[in-house]
């Protein structure tokens, strides 16, 4: 028995049938559906009272939807008919296909009625659904949380969506059209031009920012003569302020000494006053010299002033010894400059070297991971560790999504992976892990049938050895653009946005989650397909 076949009669026990084979359509329980014709009763199960999903008949004639007479069975070990009060012989119940068909058969109008007013069966009403322009669609931009009609989806993907990546117009590298991004972006582009870090020092180059290394290894001498150049203008200047210092110095000890004289003469024409009080040319002439000296006196206060000003503003000692330390720097320098150009020169030989043998490695080692990792039997088995911690980026929205490692249905079959959503996705955004099925882009697609059509079956495992494993198994849609050949690196994932509860799945009392550790498994049907 096949693997998914096994699961499928592990989750329904009862396996006598009426028919030879099942419908393959199927349409979500639970849903208020808005038939075109008022439902009969018998299409109805007798213990939800909803429409027949995958119904099953007893004995006493009653049809059940599957899930109701397994719960019947589960509530009670004897379990009893809710009509009629009749014992349930569980090897009397069967699966009633016809009924399925009729059922699967049923119109109903769709949910986006007026704005939709199509009729379809309810076998085929999720195709209809997935083509329906009035069906709200999640947009596929990543980040984005928008719901639009699908008639609008390519005008928002193309022109609204704050989400949306454009080339940027300096490196044509696709960036997210959000400010804060497309600054940051600008901030390390290494097509920018921006000055020159020695533009202080006279060098006038703009530089692409990818460049400005090579350009200061090639420009390092031009820079060390600018910076010296700098330095020696700056000295000059210091010896100029140095001589004014000094001159303005010699100019106040002049004054000084004429206050002096100034002071000795009006001593004695004092003492000629006191002596002959009818000097008074004296007098006026002692009277000139005291004017005199007054004004000296102001011109010396000033000059001191000035002189103590422009001692405080150029603390000499200070330049003098930045500037003996700038000497010995730049003449270090030089006396290595030869010595620095071959290092550079041998470093850059070694440097190109090295280049390659790193790149030569690291690519042997990322082909030697995909041949240890990659699997070529359609069966994927993904071992996700640090549950926590990635549920947690999830939910502050770091990584809202996880990839498997690629595995193939054959050597040159179909290249595939899975990607999950720890924090859910879509419908179960916050409650749920949701579990997409991925086709991606592979070296033989050129021989291989399309669109891809094989049965898809999603498990997580149970990890108590019980085998109580949660699955979920889907039909590729021809139609449906997941499935076509891909044109970039990977379609539009398709899968269950629902695919298991969080309590379910972190419930203690389950086995899904061992050491913060779980296991999904991807399962693809290979009946049918042929091998090249």
């Amino acid at each position: 028995m096949a693997s998914e076949d096994l699961a499928g009669h592990l989750l329904n026990p009862f396996t006598r049938q009426n028919s030879t084979s099942a419908v393959s359509l199927d349409f979500e329980p639970e849903v208020d559906y808005k038939f075109v014709e008022s439902l009969e009763e018998r299409y109805k199960c007798a213990h939800c009272h909803l429409v027949l999903h995958n119904p099953h008949q007893t004995g006493c004639g009653h049809r059940f939807c599957q899930h109701c007479i397994t719960s019947l069975k589960e509530l009670n070990t004897a379990p009893t008919c809710p009509v009629d009060k009749e014992i349930i012989k569980l090897e009397e119940v069967f699966k009633d296909n016809c009924c399925k068909r009729e059922v699967l058969n049923l119109q109903v109008f769709c949910r986006n009625l007026p704005a939709c007013n199509a009729k379809t069966s309810l076998g085929r009403y999720q195709d209809h659904l997935q083509q329906c322009l009035f069906e709200s669609v999640q947009c596929i931009n990543e980040g984005c949380c928008e719901k639009i009609l699908q008639k609008d989806l390519k005008e928002h993907l193309d022109l609204l969506c704050s989400y949306r990546k454009e080339l940027c117009q300096y490196c044509n590298q696709p960036i997210i059209l959000i400010s804060s991004q497309v600054e940051s972006h600008i901030l390390v582009c290494p097509e920018v031009e921006i000055d020159c870090p020695f533009k202080l020092y006279g060098c006038p180059a703009k530089i692409k920012r990818g460049m400005l290394s090579e350009h200061e290894n090639i420009s390092l001498r031009e820079h060390m003569l600018q910076i010296l150049d700098k330095n020696s203008k700056l000295e000059d200047q210091i010896s100029d302020l140095c001589k004014n210092l000094e001159h303005n110095e010699q100019k106040i000890q002049q004054l000084a000494d004429t206050v002096k004289k100034c002071e000795k003469e009006f001593r004695q024409f004092t003492q000629l006053y006191g002596k002959n009080n009818h000097l008074m040319a004296s007098t006026q002439s002692l009277a000139v010299h005291v004017d005199k000296s007054a004004c000296l006196e102001t011109q010396v206060r000033q000059l001191i002033q000035m002189a103590n000003q422009q001692q405080s503003k150029f603390d000499l000692k200070q330049l003098l010894e930045t500037i003996e330390t700038i000497k010995q720097k730049v003449a270090f320098l030089e006396s290595f400059e030869q010595r620095l150009v071959f290092l550079e020169d041998l470093s850059n030989h070694h440097d190109v070297h090295l280049a390659k043998h790193r790149a030569q490695l690291n690519k042997n080692e990322e082909r030697f991971k995909l041949l240890e990792e990659t699997s070529y039997n359609g069966k994927l088995i993904w071992k996700i560790v640090d549950y926590k911690i990635k549920k947690r980026e999830a939910v502050e929205g770091h990584t809202v999504s996880i990839f498997s490692q690629p595995f193939h249905t054959s050597r040159c079959g179909y290249r595939l992976c899975a990607r999950a959503y720890l924090n859910g996705d879509g419908s179960g955004k916050g409650t749920h892990v949701s579990l997409y099925f991925v086709v991606m882009r592979g070296d033989f697609d050129s021989l291989l049938p399309w669109p891809f059509k094989q049965k898809v079956t999603l498990m997580l495992l149970d990890q108590s050895g019980k085998k109580n494993h949660i699955v979920e198994t889907f039909k590729a849609l021809p139609n449906s653009n997941s499935f076509k050949r891909p044109e970039g690196e990977m379609n539009i994932a398709s899968g269950c946005p629902r695919f298991v509860a969080h309590n379910v799945l972190e419930n203690s009392k389950n086995a899904y989650i061992k050491d913060d550790i779980f296991f999904l498994k991807v399962v693809v049907d290979l009946t049918d397909f042929e091998e090249l």
